[in-house]
């Protein structure tokens, strides 16, 4: 591996991406989603990693669901991924999305991959060049096979059995009105309240003006939160911003944080009949 595109961590800041953007063996991917999914403007060189379509499980009715290893490898063969590579991912609202790209690149074996801090935004405010139009030609295909690793994606039967482990904590990342059911839930058929024992934690306040907070204040609102316990596992409404607190855990140094992949939208539903409560959480 060239030793200059080494990660410095699970985050790399605007000028790290700047001083090494078209160097051989670095993959930029744009994971967008929502409004800014294939927006005009991208980062010179990046190539889509596609949430919403390809690289979402659309043969279940949960939105964002992590899809096969065979369909996961074909999809990132198909923009290039090598085994050898090291990727940058980065989505059009700051850091939203882009850390559900790289937890699913992390939950298939591939470990060399980095979210960019205040993603295009930050770029654009920084006034980089950026592109648009057409990709260009497509890129030579890479040879990445997906090898699911076990334990940073869970399903619901693993996040029950934490919510009664004393020494886990499941946090949620949603606004705290959805958590509490004092507002609805954006999709329909879905309880409004949160998991008996869950904990409350907006994912946007782990992060200032579109770039993860410091390590030390992510260690105190963890700390004031979980205690003493340190299995996290994350929830939000898709599966997406629950990976916005992995990150903001991975960097306060927190060991092996899980990411419930089906989160509200699967425990929520009714027919799931999972417990849910309404008002303050236990944390």
């Amino acid at each position: 591996m060239n030793e200059n595109l080494r990660l410095p961590g699970p985050l790399v800041g605007i000028d790290w991406l700047a001083e090494r953007l078209g160097a051989p063996g670095l993959l930029v991917l744009d994971a967008s989603l929502g409004a800014h999914r294939g927006a005009r403007q991208r980062i010179p060189g990046a190539r889509p990693f596609d949430i919403d379509g390809a690289l979402s499980d659309h043969s279940v009715p949960l939105p964002h669901a992590m899809p096969d290893a065979g369909r996961f490898t074909e999809e990132l063969r198909a923009v290039g991924l090598c085994t050898g590579d090291t990727v940058v991912v980065y989505d059009g609202a700051g850091v939203y999305s882009s850390p559900r790209a790289r937890w699913m690149l992390r939950a298939t074996g591939f470990d060399r991959v980095a979210v960019l801090d205040g993603g295009l935004p930050g770029w654009a405010s920084a006034g980089l060049p950026l592109e648009s139009g057409a990709s260009g030609a497509a890129p030579e295909r890479g040879d990445f096979t997906a090898v699911p690793r076990p334990g940073l994606l869970v399903g619901a039967e693993e996040v029950a059995a934490a919510l009664a482990d004393p020494a886990a904590a499941v946090f949620d990342a949603r606004a705290r009105e959805r958590f509490l059911g004092t507002a609805p839930e954006p999709r329909a058929g879905l309880r409004g309240g949160h998991m008996p024992g869950a904990v409350s934690l907006p994912f946007g306040e782990v992060q200032h003006e579109g770039r993860m907070r410091p390590a030390d204040e992510l260690r105190a609102a963890f700390g004031a939160l979980a205690g003493d316990r340190d299995r996290l596992y994350f929830s939000c409404g898709s599966g997406v911003t629950a990976c916005v607190l992995a990150l903001a855990a991975e960097l306060a140094g927190y060991p092996g944080p899980a990411v419930y992949d089906g989160s509200w939208s699967e425990w929520g539903l009714p027919s799931q009949g999972r417990p849910v409560v309404t008002g303050p959480g236990s944390g």
